[in-house]
């Protein structure tokens, strides 16, 4: 588990460019990428592991203003493979991120 945040952003920041490149999507890449830069200037700590919050951003920016009906193009149980997290986690870590980012 990542010893500080800084460890924790750049592991996040792994899994967004690896599930970026299996599932191509420039306009929520660019989306993810921000909240994630934006993340980074909270104050709050980010506990956990870091595939469950890049779920969580993920499933923010993809959901972000809208009901949330999960990622474009994927199924629940292939979005939780993917990140190897339950949506429960990723449902809480993107409510996390929505609260930290003020959405």
């Amino acid at each position: 588990m990542p010893e500080t945040n800084q460890d924790c952003i750049r592991a996040c920041h792994g899994y967004l460019e690896h599930f970026f490149d299996q599932h191509p999507n420039a306009a929520l890449q660019k989306r993810a990428l921000k909240a994630l830069r934006l993340l980074t200037a909270c104050d709050e700590p980010l506990r956990g592991k870091p595939a469950g919050w890049a779920a969580g951003l993920v499933y923010a920016v993809a959901n972000r203003d809208r009901q949330a009906c999960g990622v474009p193009g994927l199924l629940n149980s292939e979005f939780e493979a993917f990140f190897d997290v339950s949506m429960g986690t990723t449902r809480k870590r993107a409510a996390q991120v929505a609260r930290y980012l003020e959405w």
